[in-house]
């Protein structure tokens, strides 16, 4: 398949750079890819398009305060985002600008309030801005960010080390049942529910399951290739227990609909090999794309996604992928908001 066939113009008026003023109050389109048909909504009523006993499966990965800014000793600001700690307590990052640092270079790590933190020292370039750093200071990595670290926002969201903005995005650019530290960006999806809302789901008849997949970095990288079969995905770690596979058998063998929560709970769940769900972990490099066959879900819930995209090509394998553009002009045209802060689709 043509990654050009997954292309579209979007106004960057739409590109959402703040979530709106209440989770529930973002936008709904309701797309049933049966027969294409469109509906408006708000995200508050999204129970009106489920069904008692329908299982909704969350991604409860919380998202660390994974990005940080450093400076070099000429005073030059350097911006970073933290992947995974290496051996000997190092950090692999990323890092803007790589192509100046030297390595063995020491820079200076800030705090939130702009203030130095403590001294890194660039131990090695790894290639596509990929870089290690010895951290010269006690504690792991969590104990560091905490102190140093910034929501992880992607690149379309304009944001600098701002630290009200950064209080501010450290509530909203996480799901309220977020649990497990891991991810370096958000299960979008997610973002748009709140615990009364979803205790008037509960009450409604709605059952929930959990699964953790930690979104890494790699979700926002473009398909470059011409065709899409030629991109290699990211790898991200999964995990789901027992009691939450279980759940989740038993909706789908009642004849339950599952309906994921994020392009994050489709691909855990149609990475486990079937048939049923079973506990496991492990890592995930799934890329699904038209033409895919479905085994685990029945609806999803998901937000708008870059043109050209692995998510957008999720999307459209499973709404159908002229289903999924002309879903994506009628919200072009009616101004919803795309992206990680934008409105969301509930697909049918």
């Amino acid at each position: 398949m043509k990654t050009e066939s997954l292309d579209y113009a979007l106004p960057s008026e739409l590109i959402a750079q703040h979530p709106a003023a209440k989770r529930t109050d973002s936008r709904l389109l309701v797309l049933n890819r049966k027969t294409g048909e469109l509906t408006d909504s708000r995200f508050g009523n999204v129970g009106d398009f489920m069904s008692p006993d329908d299982c909704l499966i969350l991604n409860n990965t919380k998202v660390v305060p994974a990005r940080f800014f450093a400076r070099r000793a000429t005073g030059a600001k350097i911006e970073g985002l933290f992947l995974a700690e290496a051996a000997g307590g190092a950090w692999t990052v990323m890092l803007k600008g790589t192509r100046k640092l030297k390595r063995g270079e020491t820079l200076h790590l800030k705090d939130r309030d702009r203030n130095d933190f403590c001294k890194v020292v660039l131990l090695e370039k790894l290639g596509e801005g990929r870089c290690l750093l010895k951290i010269e200071t006690e504690g792991d990595a969590l104990t560091i960010l905490e102190k140093t670290g910034f929501p992880p926002l992607p690149p379309y969201i304009k944001r600098d080390d701002d630290p009200l903005l950064a209080r501010q995005d450290s509530l909203r650019y996480q799901t309220v049942y977020a649990q497990v530290n891991g991810a370096v960006a958000a299960p979008t999806a997610g973002l748009h529910f709140t615990d009364s809302l979803i205790d008037k789901l509960r009450a409604g008849g709605i059952d929930f399951a959990c699964i953790t997949l930690h979104v890494g970095a790699g979700t926002f990288k473009p398909v470059a290739a011409e065709n899409l079969e030629d991109h290699r995905i990211h790898a991200e770690r999964f995990s789901i227990d027992a009691e939450n596979a279980q759940r989740i058998n038993a909706a789908k063998n009642q004849g339950n609909r599952i309906i994921a929560i994020g392009t994050t709970s489709v691909r855990t769940l149609e990475s486990l090999p079937g048939p049923g769900v079973e506990a496991a972990a492990g890592t995930t490099d799934l890329f699904i794309t038209p033409g895919y066959e479905f085994k685990s879900i029945d609806a999803m819930i998901t937000n708008f996604h870059l043109p050209k995209s692995t998510l957008l090509a999720l999307v459209a394998a499973f709404a159908g992928l002229e289903n999924t553009l002309a879903a994506y002009r009628h919200a072009i045209a009616e101004k919803y908001r795309f992206y990680s802060y934008g409105d969301a689709m509930l697909i049918i």
